[in-house]
């Protein structure tokens, strides 16, 4: 996330008087490029947050439970891309699109929700403005960019030597990932649903302030770079017209429709790449349920889903004051 979180800076033209680029020692040195320089990557020690007013954070959460409160203690907001802060009651968990006003209760941290909570909420919030969502199930199909630049590495080499007809043994995800799909490379509970679904859920709720809605998601990781597609289906309190429901889209700031049903043509992975909306389609009722509509949503997981989200918040930050 650290390049696209610079890219996006770049081209939304943030305000930076001075930026410090820190990592582990192994990073030290090495020297990246932000508006025509070159900045020269520090070590992260305690001390590096002096001076600094926006700390963004993207290594971990356990690098995020050892640094981020030097950072506040040092005086900078922290906007952390991890989970070690999303549950905290004491921490907003911001879309901006959805809960900017929650950035204004911050105690020194906002955290930047899971990329695919971000996409689904997104593709939602149009309709939750129509009536109260009830019920989500929502089924993701998530780019290897969710894992990492390793996963999006192994990813090229395993199609690269399925095509070649020579083996090929996974390192950074636990199947192979070449022509493949599997259930989301993360820990399953007791009750049956991974962490990433489980984050959804849980996410979900905070971030509408709805603790009774209920979240039905099933995670799997298929062969794509890095957007990801989620298959979505609600149950509203009430079914607005279908006419209101494509208006309300059409409407939304975050929200691109993809909606041509004569030419076939919907949201796809490979045109949400690079793009900052969130592309939805296949706006339908459901046939299941009295009150249900269903659609397809997709959404770059290192722009939407993560780099650009921040930024936002960022800017949030800015034109607040807070």
């Amino acid at each position: 996330m650290g390049l696209e979180l610079l890219r996006v800076l770049e081209e939304r033209d943030f305000p930076v008087r001075s930026l410090r680029l820190l990592a582990s020692e192994r990073s030290s040195g090495k020297r990246l490029a932000f508006r025509g320089e070159t900045i020269a990557v520090e070590v992260l020690r305690p001390e590096s947050f002096r001076g600094i007013d926006i700390a963004f954070f993207s290594a971990g959460g356990a690098r995020s439970k050892e640094f981020a409160p030097y950072a506040v203690q040092a005086g900078a907001v922290v906007i952390d891309n991890s989970s070690a802060f999303r549950m905290n009651p004491e921490t907003p968990l911001v879309i901006p699109e959805i809960n900017p006003e929650a950035v204004a209760h911050h105690q020194g941290i906002i955290a930047n929700p899971n990329c695919s909570t971000i996409i689904m909420l997104v593709a939602l919030e149009p309709l939750r403005r129509l009536t109260r969502v009830r019920r989500i199930v929502v089924s993701t199909y998530q780019a290897a960019s969710g894992a990492g630049a390793q996963a999006m590495q192994e990813l090229l080499e395993a199609t690269r030597a399925y095509l070649q007809g020579e083996p090929f043994e996974p390192r950074a995800l636990p199947h192979p990932y070449a022509f493949n799909l599997f259930s989301h490379n993360s820990a399953i509970g007791d009750d049956g649903y991974n962490e990433e679904e489980r984050k959804m859920i849980l996410e979900t709720r905070k971030i509408w302030n709805d603790a009774a809605i209920a979240v039905s998601p099933t995670c799997v990781r298929v062969p794509v770079l890095r957007a990801h597609s989620e298959s979505i289906v609600v149950e509203l309190e009430t079914r607005p017209p279908l006419q209101a429901i494509y208006e309300a889209y059409r409407a939304f700031e975050g929200v691109e429709l993809v909606d041509d049903r004569e030419r076939n043509h919907f949201p796809m992975p490979v045109e949400a790449t690079g793009r900052d909306a969130v592309l939805v389609g296949r706006l339908r009722y459901d046939a299941g349920i009295p009150n249900g509509v269903a659609l397809f949503a997709c959404g770059d997981q290192l722009r939407k889903g993560a780099a650009l989200n921040a930024v936002q918040i960022a800017e949030l930050l800015m034109q607040t004051g807070t």
